[in-house]
C-alpha cells in the first residue's frame, strides 16, 4: 500500500507544472509577448541567486528583471535588442549560457580541451601498462616456493 501510494505521489509530481516566480501583476495581457518574456527570462541568471534564471527567482531583484524585460517587449523590441539591452547595462554575466566571444573563448574551450588532454593520458598509461605487463615474463618459483605451494594445494584438496 506504502508502494503505490508512493508511486502515486511521484505521477502527481510530475505532472505539476514547473513552479515558477512570476507574480500575476507581472503577466502581459498578449500571450504571445509574455511566452516571448517567459523564454527571456529563462536565459537570464539572477544576480542575487546566481544559479537560478529569473523566471525561477524570487529575487526582488530578479523581479525587477522581469518587469524591465517586459517593459522593452511591450516597447517593441526584438529578443535579441533586450538581450542586447541588459548586456550593456549588466554585464555578460546577466546570461545564463555566455556567448561564444573572444572574452569567454576559455570558459567555452577549457572542458573539452581538459577531457581531450585527460582522455590522451589515460590512454598512454593504459597502453603503458599494457605493454609492460606483457613483455616481462614472471619469474620462475624456487624449490622453497614450490613445496610450499604443493603443500598448500594438497593441504586444499583434503580440506574440501
Amino acid at each position: 500500500m506504502r508502494r503505490m501510494m508512493a508511486v502515486i505521489f511521484a505521477l502527481v509530481l510530475l505532472g505539476l507544472p514547473a513552479v515558477h516566480a512570476v507574480q500575476p501583476d507581472e503577466i502581459m495581457a498578449d500571450p504571445a509577448k509574455e511566452a516571448r518574456a517567459r523564454e527571456l527570462s529563462r536565459e537570464l541568471r539572477c544576480m542575487v541567486c546566481q544559479n537560478q534564471s529569473i523566471d525561477d527567482s524570487e529575487a526582488p531583484l530578479a523581479r525587477d528583471l522581469r518587469l524591465l524585460v517586459r517593459e522593452r517587449i511591450a516597447a517593441g523590441d526584438s529578443n535579441s535588442q533586450v538581450i542586447d539591452f541588459l548586456v550593456v547595462r549588466y554585464g555578460e554575466f546577466v546570461l545564463l549560457k555566455p556567448r561564444f566571444e573572444r572574452q569567454t573563448l576559455l570558459l567555452w574551450l577549457l572542458t573539452p580541451v581538459v577531457l581531450a588532454l585527460g582522455g590522451i593520458a589515460l590512454w598512454f598509461q593504459i597502453r603503458r601498462r599494457s605493454r609492460g605487463g606483457a613483455d616481462v615474463p614472471a619469474p620462475p618459483l624456487t624449490s622453497d616456493e614450490e613445496a610450499r605451494l604443493a603443500a598448500l594445494m594438497s593441504d586444499d584438496a583434503k580440506s574440501g
